[in-house]
């Protein structure tokens, strides 16, 4: 299995853990991103790794074929000495070394063609992940309108419930009548103050004394008679009626006798 493909499997297995936790949806995308990142710092070690092991091979390939031409130098130093049996030995050295260095460029250009496409899955990795971010900051964008929105649908169904207007309305009628007994108490307090009869009869005369007034108004304009004068309340010290009969009575009886029929 790959470097990917394991950390595939790992990112894969820990966000379905996250998923059946069902914790805050900003949340859990938060902890989702944060384990991509380390994800991401695990394969670049990885691939840090492989880019290594292809140096050392580089290196090692490189190695063998200086070796390779060291030991054709020497041969070539044993056919001017004359020694041709030294000569093949050392041919023979460059001939290993030769193998080697063909085994060691195989691999090397293996390893070097694997650690590109490392590379490049790391770009795409990494890629990724930087999409996620901004998917992640779009998707709590979008957690939080919906979020506000249904804040907003609760109140409004809570407003939609009658119970407190009618609380309201209960109060409203409340306070209505209160106010109602206040100015029905401040009435018959006035009205039970004092002497009531005298009270009605000043009503009596406050009514009449305006019609009397517009009646004068209308016979200064010509346009009605003048209005008769009323008589005025007895007083206290108007002596009674009996009494001025009485002296009446007492006039005609003194009247002398040929006025009498």
């Amino acid at each position: 299995m790959g470097i990917f493909s394991r950390l595939g499997t790992l990112i894969k297995s820990n966000l379905n853990d996250l998923i059946s936790k069902a914790e805050d949806p900003q949340k859990m995308l938060n902890q989702i991103v944060l384990e991509m990142q380390n994800q991401l710092v695990e394969a670049k070690k990885q691939v840090a790794v492989s880019i290594a092991d292809e140096k050392r091979l580089k290196k090692q390939w490189d190695e063998q074929i200086e070796l390779s031409k060291e030991w054709e130098r020497k041969a070539m130093l044993a056919v001017r000495s004359g020694d041709d049996a030294l000569a093949k030995e050392a041919l023979s050295r460059k001939q290993e070394h030769d193998k080697q260095q063909a085994e060691f460029g195989k691999q090397w250009q293996m390893q070097k063609d694997a650690v590109e496409k490392l590379k490049d899955q790391l770009r795409t990795l990494n890629d990724k992940i930087e999409e996620a971010k901004r998917k992640k900051n779009i998707l709590v964008a979008r957690q939080k309108r919906a979020e506000a929105q249904k804040a907003i649908q609760d109140t409004m169904r809570g407003l939609s419930d009658t119970s407190a207007f009618d609380s309201f309305e209960r109060m409203s009628q409340k306070v209505d009548q209160i106010e109602a007994e206040s100015e029905a108490s401040a009435e018959l307090g006035g009205e039970l103050t004092g002497d009531t009869l005298a009270q009605k009869f000043k009503s009596l005369e406050a009514g009449s004394g305006s019609d009397n007034a517009l009646a004068e108004l209308k016979a200064k304009m010509g346009l009605g008679p003048a209005p008769e004068a009323r008589a005025a309340l007895p007083s206290a010290s108007s002596p009674p009626a009996r009494v001025a009969v009485e002296e009446e009575v007492s006039v005609d009886a003194s009247a002398p006798a040929s006025n009498k029929r």
